[in-house]
């Protein structure tokens, strides 16, 4: 016989944030209170393997296992399953998310296993510690989901992408707070550096230069953005960011609305070499 536990609870989120930040592994412990580690073993696809530490529990003992876990997100599913079954025969587990509406997600927990004849504890017992520990903690994953969405994000939460040059943060998007019209961030570029000319199919930029001087190519066309000034980047149109001051600069950026997915959002029309080598040859010929 398969003991069975279902629960579930809605969040107060869009679907991206919920499905980027419960799936998001590595961060478990900052999620759940039962976990003092997460780690990563490997990850081949949609499928990772990581181990799960608890805390120690009243008598200090410290339980860890292995598990893997596949996540389908055009399904809006993941399944997984203990590899280190521990007092499990088996342990097997199904996570759903359901779109609400725009700002909410409902996502349920599914749990089948079965116990080892020589557990601690029976099936019945697992299956209401389960059920119990279930509730806390996705009472616990609400509140903190929600409660990030109007967190303040500072640049050194981001890691840069220098991808197409320079330094760019993205700091609200719809993975970190839930944005759902667009996202912005920051870039800095040192003297020389460039962002490499690429558009947007779907959406327009609205940049703001708050230190420094920057030169914005559109469509070839050069345009220069002083400090404490805002240039509009339309969608379509083809854009290099360039520094070709002897001071670093910083400016702000907007991207709105979205693309349907991340990957269609930007088209690059040169690479971060090009551009370099392209900025160097100007400075040279000045």
């Amino acid at each position: 016989m398969t003991a069975h536990t279902e629960n579930e609870i809605v969040i107060d989120a869009p679907f991206t944030y919920v499905w980027t930040r419960t799936n998001d592994v590595a961060s478990w412990p900052d999620l759940f209170s039962e976990y003092a580690a997460a780690e990563i073993i490997g990850q081949e696809g949609n499928t990772v393997t990581f181990r799960l530490t608890m805390h120690p529990d009243e008598k200090g003992r410290v339980w860890s296992w292995v598990s893997e876990r596949t996540t389908d997100p055009a399904g809006r599913t993941v399944r997984a399953r203990r590899v280190e079954t521990g007092p499990f025969e088996f342990m097997n587990i199904f996570w759903q998310y359901e779109e609400l509406g725009p700002e909410q997600t409902r996502m349920r927990w599914v749990q089948d296993f079965r116990m080892k004849p020589d557990a601690p504890v029976d099936d019945e017992g697992m299956r209401h510690r389960i059920n119990g520990n279930s509730k806390v903690q996705l009472q616990l994953i609400k509140d903190r989901l929600e409660a990030r969405r109007t967190r303040a994000v500072h640049i050194s939460d981001v890691k840069p992408d220098n991808r197409r040059g320079g330094d760019l943060r993205t700091l609200l998007t719809p993975g970190s707070v839930g944005t759902t019209d667009g996202f912005c961030g920051i870039v800095l570029l040192g003297p020389g550096e460039a962002v490499a000319e690429h558009y947007h199919p779907y959406s327009q930029e609205y940049l703001v230069v708050v230190e420094g001087e920057l030169r914005l190519d559109l469509e070839g066309v050069p345009h220069v953005v002083g400090k404490d000034e805002a240039l509009l980047v339309p969608r379509n149109v083809r854009h290099r960011v360039v520094n070709e001051t002897g001071s670093s600069a910083r400016a702000v950026f907007f991207l709105g609305p979205l693309a349907p997915r991340p990957d269609l959002g930007h088209v690059d029309t040169e690479s971060r070499e090009e551009a370099a080598a392209r900025v160097a040859r100007e400075l040279v010929d000045r």
